[in-house]
């Protein structure tokens, strides 16, 4: 079983950190995740395997990801920074209701810090690689057309 979740022995309160991060203009990096990101790497599962083979070296709309990359306090399978998008594996673990409640509190807090998340079970990964690549696709599509909006709108004001 792998936990993605950096444990801190201290209980932060969500909405606390929520805010703190709000006030921040970078995503924080925590240093002490480094060594525990490599671990991740070196022990992936098949399906980040497989995705990875996909996203690495840009193949993907010319877009660099980083894998098992430390954002605050939390190490996140797939990031890409110019789309603000986290990509997420789901082992089985991942359906457990315990694990469920740590998932979607992660997932606010960083979803609170301008990143959209795309995730997908272990299973999809492996077995439909063509739907997962057409999601990330689409939402790649649908980032570069609000992008070119926004631009457009600020340049007509």
């Amino acid at each position: 079983m792998r936990h993605l979740e950096f444990r801190n022995d201290s209980k932060g309160d969500s909405q606390q950190e929520i805010s703190n991060f709000k006030k921040m203009y970078w995503l924080p990096y925590n240093k002490n995740l480094k060594e525990f990101s490599r671990q991740l790497r070196k022990n992936s599962t098949l399906g980040e395997i497989l995705l990875w083979q996909k996203l690495r070296a840009g193949t993907l709309k010319n877009y660099t990801f980083n894998r098992q990359k430390p954002l605050g306090r939390y190490i996140v399978d797939f990031y890409c920074k110019p789309l603000n998008l986290v990509i997420e594996i789901d082992g089985s673990y991942h359906f457990e209701e315990e694990q469920i409640v740590k998932d979607n509190d992660r997932q606010r807090i960083l979803e609170n810090l301008d990143l959209n998340f795309l995730r997908f079970s272990e299973q999809q990964v492996r077995k439909d690689m063509d739907l997962v690549l057409k999601s990330i696709d689409h939402y790649i599509s649908e980032f570069e057309d609000r992008l070119l909006k926004r631009r457009a709108s600020r340049n007509s004001h």
